[in-house]
């Protein structure tokens, strides 16, 4: 049967190779540099993450540095989607993170000038790491299941409001220098030395959901948050999870998870060097699909999205 819609995903989603290397799926590199030579985020195809982090961790080395896509590679990758004549659906990291959905959009908005019968459809996961990569995850089963590429566009508009998320990071130094965090939110966790759990607002930026004193209750916090808010679904619980170069950390989040519920089925990845260069080593995080997050805003957040929504 011939697919009804294709995708292109980004490197941002911090998947593993093999879950995206599939036919229909195309995979847009974000750049970054590192010791002054530039590198693509490949998924760890090219370099392992110990030795990403191992270079982080060496404070005589300049701090890695990221960028968006550049717009000769989208253009690239959407011609060549468009001439397969199968409509197709890019995924984009987060706006809130990122100018590369704007980027992508003007691109796009270009190509239709050339190509007027094209379809072709960017959309904002407003997510970022796992948390976009459940999402990916979620939109290649749709693709599997036979949604056309308006349907998808339907579906990932409504899908990324239910994926929730959580993670760790071990130092918050990284998050300020690239413009992530206030620097006065970093010189806090400094001075209090507490671990930093974060997650995403409704419009994709990094929100703090509270602090942890010390990664092992960082860790059972984490655990405890998925535990109340994972739904199960039709092939049970599915959860991500996802360390910076912390895997004893990751398998003691899953151990504690498996003691309080059963048949969770979980995926292990790595924190890619693009989100890396900005959480740095050690970051751990858990992702899941659960309630929906537009329904913890208080009556006056849902006024004020309202109303934006209607200008």
């Amino acid at each position: 049967m011939d697919a009804r819609c294709n995708l292109i995903v980004d490197s941002c989603c911090d998947l593993p190779f093999d879950v995206v290397d599939r036919p229909g799926i195309d995979v847009i590199e974000f750049p970054y540099v590192m010791d002054g030579c530039d590198y693509v985020d490949d998924l760890y195809r090219s370099l392992s993450p110990h030795d990403f982090y191992e270079a982080m961790r060496d404070k005589k080395r300049p701090a890695p540095t990221t960028a968006q896509i550049p717009v000769a590679t989208l253009r690239e990758t959407f011609e060549r989607a468009i001439q397969t004549g199968v409509p197709t659906v890019y995924l984009s990291f987060s706006s809130g993170l990122s100018g590369s959905y704007d980027a992508a959009v003007l691109v796009r908005d270009a190509l239709a000038v050339e190509y007027p019968a094209s379809k072709l459809y960017v959309v904002d996961t407003k997510l970022a790491s796992i948390a976009e990569g459940l999402l990916v995850l979620g939109a290649i089963e749709q693709r599997e299941a036979g949604l056309s590429a308006e349907e998808m566009v339907e579906w990932v508009r409504e899908a990324r409001y239910y994926v929730g998320s959580l993670f760790m990071v071990d130092d918050l130094d990284s998050l300020r220098r690239g413009g992530r965090i206030p620097a006065s939110v970093a010189l806090a966790g400094a001075k209090l030395d507490v671990k930093a759990l974060l997650s995403f607002d409704l419009e994709g930026h990094l929100s703090l959901s509270g602090v942890a004193r010390g990664r092992k209750k960082g860790i059972r916090q984490l655990a405890e948050y998925a535990l109340a808010r994972a739904n199960d679904t039709a092939a049970g619980v599915h959860m991500v999870v996802a360390d910076a170069d912390a895997p004893k950390d990751t398998q003691r989040l899953r151990e504690t998870i498996d003691k309080q519920r059963n048949g969770v089925v979980f995926l292990s990845s790595q924190v890619g060097p693009v989100i890396g260069s900005h959480v740095g080593p050690g970051m751990v995080a858990v992702v899941f699909w659960g309630p929906d997050r537009r329904e913890d805003l208080s009556v006056a957040e849902r006024i004020a999205r309202r109303v934006k929504d209607r200008g």
